[in-house]
């Protein structure tokens, strides 16, 4: 991978994490329902969070940033890297969200990491 498509692809990675960080900490802020869950209510109170908003401006961007990755490197090269965004959720979800993460979930983040540098290196 080039210098360009590797930053890229860090910072859609970085992007998706932060978009399903800020969609996790939007949700957690809303009121609770009393008296039974009410979808109206509900969309209402998520249109009027600035965090939801947030997050989807960082799937927007990230929605962007992606497709400069794959109109510079292969697909098959590119889309196994993007995975490491399961890695940075766990890890984001410890340290910011205050989640308890069980040994087999940080095993699996292990073992998608080991996954992504094995394509990597073999891949171009």
């Amino acid at each position: 991978m080039t210098p360009t498509v590797m930053l890229l692809t860090a910072l859609s990675i970085v992007l998706d994490v932060t978009g399903q960080l800020a969609f996790k900490l939007g949700l957690n802020r809303l009121p609770e329902h009393h008296g039974g869950f009410r979808l109206r209510l509900f969309w209402r109170q998520i249109a009027a969070a600035p965090l939801l908003w947030f997050g989807v401006g960082a799937y927007s961007f990230q929605f962007v940033t992606w497709l400069l990755v794959l109109s510079l490197a292969p697909l098959s090269l590119v889309f196994p890297a993007i995975s490491l965004s399961y890695v940075g959720v766990v890890l984001g979800a410890r340290l910011v969200l205050g989640e308890t993460v069980n040994r087999r979930r940080w095993l699996g983040a292990l073992v998608i990491s080991a996954g992504v540098m094995l394509v990597c290196a073999t891949g171009a």
